[in-house]
């Protein structure tokens, strides 16, 4: 196979960065391992980010996100340490991580992490008629 699992998150230069606007990303091929059972733990991610200098690659965030499939990781960890990675990987004016994780033993669990930069606003929303 030509490409591995990797840590490392590449970044671009915001093409607008004079411009809050927001990208959001669907990952729906998550998987990590239970640290309790080493059973797999599947979830979709949703990121969404307000970027201020930087982008993330997108083929380094497929290959950050695959390193964690044969890993043991509480949801909540897990969750936390994407977020924490990407936001010391991009410094954006907003960042929010999403996980749902499926269903385990009946119950399922979504943890919501965000990040907000000092003195960033958000800008007001605009309702359309």
């Amino acid at each position: 196979m030509s490409t591995q699992p990797s840590r490392q998150l590449e970044t671009f230069d915001n093409p607008t960065p004079e411009r809050d606007y927001t990208i959001r990303m669907r990952i729906p091929e998550f998987t990590c391992l239970c640290p309790k059972t080493g059973q797999p733990d599947f979830a979709t991610l949703h990121l969404e980010y307000v970027p201020e200098t930087t982008c993330v690659e997108l083929k380094s965030l497929k290959l950050y996100i695959w390193s964690f499939r044969d890993e043991g990781a509480f949801h909540e960890a897990v969750t936390n340490q994407m977020l924490s990675d990407l936001v010391a990987a991009t410094a954006p004016r907003f960042m929010r991580l999403r996980a749902e994780f499926w269903v385990r033993g009946g119950i399922d669990t979504t943890v919501i992490a965000e990040h907000r930069a000092s003195g960033w606003q958000a800008p007001s929303r605009v309702e359309l008629p």
